[in-house]
């Protein structure tokens, strides 16, 4: 059985087949204009429909597919809506309609804890609740989430009150000069040195205010500068850090999934990853950032679900 997994992001198309062991996956991040913070959403509507077709011929040649699965809106909550996914749904409903194949629905969250399941090799984490952490442009939630047998019932549980972590890095980066998203240049620049510094925290149990660092360090940044740069990230780590010790204390659960663009930066891992040890689990840095990985992942399971019912 092979299951197909269509995932049209902010500022990613992507496709996926899962065969219930490997996965192949194409995609595609839409280019942001140099100096841009962002990309309209009629914008991203109109690359995923130019992008898409291309995708799904390419994957889809001469494979025979059980099921297809979309990501339909951001997260599982009322009111959770963004243009650009009705693209996804749209590719899904034809496809489905056209080969006489169930389609299943999903948030785009929902993908991102499966893609770091799986590439985590967590599935243990199915079977209990755990911490999920989503890292993104446009997210940083702690989210206590629960498998059920379907997609995740995930309630917020901390966070950023202002600004994501993710903003906070391309707001810093694109100052210096740096490339939209940009986390990987951010890393790559902040590698040239240890040195940091020192930012106050406002953190309030699970949750904190940015927007007081990032005036701080926007005043700070006159061109690339590798201080800076590793500033922001170490400033991350630790404010995660204490974010999830009072989630940790919250929930009564200690194991922690990280997922989300940011989520692949080296310098906040092995931060994380010293402090939490074999209690926290990354998705691969390929399956952190937006994929269509999880949604067929997701699929495959729905399909053999109710084949079991």
């Amino acid at each position: 059985m092979i299951t197909l997994g269509i995932d049209t992001s902010n500022y990613t198309t992507s496709v996926s087949l899962f065969d219930g062991t490997d996965y192949k996956m194409a995609r595609k991040i839409l280019d942001v204009k140099e100096g841009m913070r962002g990309i309209r959403q009629s914008d991203g509507v109109f690359i995923h429909n130019r992008e898409l077709p291309d995708m799904l011929e390419s994957i889809l040649n001469n494979v025979k597919i059980d099921a297809v699965g979309v990501s339909t809106k951001p997260r599982n909550a009322e009111g959770s809506y963004m243009p650009v996914f009705t693209v996804g749904h749209g590719y899904a409903r034809a496809i489905s309609a056209a080969l006489g194949i169930k389609c299943y629905e999903f948030s785009h969250q929902d993908g991102h804890i499966m893609a770091g399941i799986h590439s985590a090799n967590a599935y243990s984490l199915l079977e209990e609740p755990f911490l999920s952490v989503h890292l993104s442009g446009g997210t940083t939630e702690i989210l206590y989430s629960q498998y059920n047998n379907i997609s995740f019932q995930n309630e917020i549980v901390g966070g950023t009150l202002d600004i994501s972590v993710g903003q906070l890095i391309d707001r810093v980066g694109v100052k210096m000069g740096l490339k939209f998203p940009c986390g990987k240049e951010m890393e790559l620049l902040a590698s040239k040195t240890n040195e940091v510094i020192k930012l106050p925290y406002s953190v309030k149990d699970t949750y904190v205010n940015l927007s007081g660092v990032e005036t701080k360090l926007l005043n700070q940044t006159d061109g690339q500068n590798p201080v800076i740069a590793r500033t922001v990230l170490v400033y991350i780590a630790e404010i995660l850090k204490k974010m999830l010790y009072s989630a940790i204390q919250k929930t009564g659960t200690d194991k922690v999934l990280l997922a989300g663009g940011v989520a692949s930066n080296s310098i906040i891992r092995n931060k994380l990853k010293a402090e939490f040890g074999e209690n926290i689990y990354f998705a691969s840095k390929e399956l952190a950032c937006d994929n269509a990985v999880g949604i067929a992942i997701l699929t495959f399971k729905g399909v053999n679900r109710w084949k079991n019912v």
